[in-house]
């Protein structure tokens, strides 16, 4: 490319490669992300030092600030390059999820037509009936104690593990070598993340605790993003909240605003809100929290709908 003044001064060379790509990142999600690994090595080598259970809280807020920062990375940011996203959250500090895998299964989940289906939406938390219905008596009171807030955040970071690798385990002696691929990269990751843990003065057993907050606090933002609604643009939640949980989900606490703009960086989400409010609200049928405050009261202790998906029919 070459760019000519007025005047026939002669040709200059344009930017470079380089310089357009510096140009296309997006700095305050990679400067966000450099505060998060700073914030996150504090807690490890130095207030896990000097208090052990300052340490387990800086550290899972760190954890549950870096997932969402993962989130932006499978949807094109900082950078417009998916491998040098995937290398900026390669080490998953959270521990469970592969990134491959969460790319994989979160972008299947954002095709909106499917959204709470028992089969084909990855993130439902909905079951079809008849399988709600042959299941056992203590299963279900453990899913439907996991349907309150409360339970959610208690119970829902392990049931949500297992029944995951579950799948995937499932998936890989079936054959599927992409999904064995994901496991092997995430373990060389998690290695890599215990390591530093091992040497500092934080505990391995500590730090799991950590990990376990954080998986918690995350429930919280996806404990009712998507509702039961006969209409696609129904489905999904805004809770107009811009306190502290708002800034750990990176603004996706309005999500209805998220699944219309996927590829809109967190910090943009806030003002496209702002600008067209009623739009939104009209789009998903006035599905709508004030804020986090007002979840707890609601559903720390109520669960927000059934287990088994109350509109399902059978394909």
């Amino acid at each position: 490319m070459k760019v000519e003044f007025e005047g026939g001064a002669g040709p200059v060379p344009g930017p470079g490669p380089g310089a357009r790509a510096l140009a296309d990142v997006e700095w305050p999600t990679l400067g966000l992300l450099a505060a998060c690994y700073a914030a996150w090595g504090v807690a490890l080598f130095w207030l896990a030092g000097l208090w052990l259970p300052v340490g387990v809280a800086v550290a899972a807020i760190g954890i549950t600030l870096h997932s969402s920062l993962v989130h932006e990375m499978i949807h094109g940011h900082p950078t417009r390059n998916d491998r040098v996203n995937e290398a900026l959250g390669f080490f998953s500090l959270g521990l469970c999820v592969p990134y491959r895998r969460f790319m994989e299964l979160h972008l299947a989940h954002h095709r909106d037509s499917l959204l709470t289906d028992p089969y084909d939406d990855p993130e439902s938390n909905y079951l079809d009936p008849e399988i709600w219905a042959r299941l056992p008596r203590w299963f279900r009171a453990v899913l439907r104690f996991n349907n309150t807030l409360l339970g959610r955040m208690i119970v829902g970071p392990v049931l949500g593990q297992v029944v995951f690798m579950r799948a995937d385990w499932a998936a890989i002696r079936a054959g599927d070598r992409g999904i064995a691929r994901a496991w092997v990269l995430h373990g060389l990751g998690v290695a890599g993340v215990l390591a530093v843990v091992a040497v500092s003065p934080m505990p391995v057993w500590a730090y799991l605790v950590s990990a376990y907050l954080a998986y918690a606090i995350l429930k919280i933002r996806t404990f009712l993003e998507h509702r039961a609604h006969e209409r696609a643009s129904g489905r999904t939640v805004v809770v107009e909240d811009g306190g502290p949980l708002a800034f750990l989900f990176l603004n996706n606490n309005l999500h209805v605003v998220h699944h219309m703009h996927p590829k809109v960086a967190w910090y943009r989400l806030p003002a496209m809100w702002r600008q067209n409010r009623e739009t939104y609200l009209r789009r998903n049928g006035g599905y709508y929290y004030r804020s986090y405050a007002e979840i707890f009261a609601r559903h720390l202790l109520r669960a927000k709908d059934p287990v088994a998906h109350p509109l399902w029919r059978r394909k």
